[in-house]
């Protein structure tokens, strides 16, 4: 594997640990969007980069700005912060860790055995919309629905 993907995988591990560990909201939202297009980059070395553009356009783009208004509506304030300062204390980063150490045992096993002749395969748009409008449509259709419905919730529990 390439320079590239280990740099993306670098910069997306750090970002999103950098995204659990901000009080400040619109910084880790920036964060997130940081990660997310770490992830798109390692898709493209990957060999699917229609994968990766969806990636940053749907993830990055459409749905952390999504995000971002969303928490600008809400406006929660200084309080929202000092709670969350509270709820990073040491005793809550127990099970997080051991939860994260299975992971990397079960990731450090599963690239042990990887196999340097396999050559990555390339997908392109017409099998990911096969699928996508095949046998998982009703997969899309629940994930637009809870979208929809975190919007709802969202412009409900912002109206006063």
């Amino acid at each position: 594997m390439s320079l590239l993907f280990y740099l993306a995988a670098f910069v997306a591990v750090i970002s999103t640990v950098a995204v659990i560990l901000q009080t400040n909201v619109v910084h880790a939202l920036i964060y997130l969007i940081l990660s997310l297009l770490s992830v798109a980059v390692i898709f493209y070395v990957l060999g699917s980069p229609f994968a990766a553009v969806l990636e940053a356009i749907v993830y990055a783009g459409a749905i952390m700005v999504l995000f971002l208004f969303v928490i600008m509506m809400l406006n929660l304030g200084q309080h929202t912060r000092d709670q969350e300062k509270k709820w990073l204390s040491l005793k809550g980063w127990i099970l997080p860790c051991l939860l994260a150490g299975v992971l990397l045992f079960q990731l450090v096993s599963v690239l042990s055995s990887y196999d340097q002749n396999m050559a990555p395969e390339t997908v392109g748009v017409l099998e990911v919309s096969a699928l996508l409008f095949g046998p998982y449509v009703l997969a899309v259709e629940l994930a637009s629905i809870l979208l929809l419905a975190g919007l709802i919730s969202a412009y409900h529990l912002a109206k006063k």
